[in-house]
């Protein structure tokens, strides 16, 4: 006998409630308050005799709270086990497979970076095989965050107090004769940065090489890491902007978040 014919076939019914606990569910995630037992029959069209006994398994399982009043709402269980999911999530997994896609869109290198106390880590990079300017920062790099569009991102995100908080720590070295050494001239840069939701690196830490980076928020809102294109400055191209957007917002949706700040 077959393996695939020693496994005994699942009754249609089993599949029938778990879709109908999916719909339950999706009800109780879409009412603001705690929501009646006809509510819920009506908004899943299902009896409520019916509706009434899966709800009863589902409180039992604690993914769903009874309330006195004889509404419900969502239980427990599921916070728990969002939790879990949120604490096995990993960052550079997500992102991969959106960078490499949009690195077959424009051919250039595209970084992954998050936050680390002053600087910027560098996760992943996708090079670009091409580049006619030294990397200056690989995979597990750093950065002070003022050099670069990806720390900007993340300076912008602060208060007035902790970004002269940071300029106070740091000093704000510099590279080039571009970089952003002074208190007033980052405060300028990350006004803009604020305004339009994208920041760039005007070859402030490499002369000849610029970058643009867009955020990725997780599912709270918080800005957790971000997406950048580097290339030489005579390939860099104003376009890449809405692509690169585009990109950091699917990787935060992968990541739960919601929408717009």
């Amino acid at each position: 006998m077959s393996d695939e014919a020693s496994v005994p076939a699942r009754a249609p019914g089993s599949i029938q409630v778990i879709e109908r606990m999916m719909s339950l569910l999706d009800a109780l995630a879409e009412s603001p308050e705690a929501a009646s037992l006809k509510h819920l029959a009506a908004a899943t069209e299902l009896h409520p005799s019916t509706a009434h006994r899966i709800l009863a398994a589902m409180t039992n399982a604690r993914f769903v709270e009874r309330q006195d009043a004889g509404t419900y709402r969502l239980g427990i269980r599921l916070l728990e086990l969002g939790a879990i999911v949120k604490s096995r999530i990993n960052l550079r997994e997500v992102a991969l497979p959106f960078m490499q896609e949009l690195h077959e869109q424009i051919g250039e290198a595209i970084n992954l970076g998050a936050r680390h106390d002053d600087e910027i880590v560098y996760l992943e990079r996708t090079s670009s095989g091409r580049a006619l300017v030294r990397v200056v920062y690989l995979v597990g790099g750093r950065a002070p965050l003022h050099l670069t569009s990806l720390g900007k991102l993340f300076l912008a995100a602060e208060s007035t107090q902790k970004v002269r908080d940071y300029a106070k720590r740091t000093g704000l070295p510099g590279k080039t004769p571009h970089s952003l050494t002074t208190l007033t001239a980052l405060e300028k840069e990350l006004d803009k940065v604020r305004r339009h939701g994208i920041a760039f690196d005007d070859e402030e830490a490499e002369l000849g090489l610029k970058c643009v980076a867009a955020p990725i928020h997780d599912d709270e809102g918080s800005v957790i890491a971000a997406l950048s294109v580097s290339a030489p400055a005579d390939r860099h191209d104003p376009e890449w902007v809405a692509l690169l957007r585009r990109t950091a917002d699917a990787v935060s949706h992968a990541l739960g978040y919601g929408g717009k700040k």
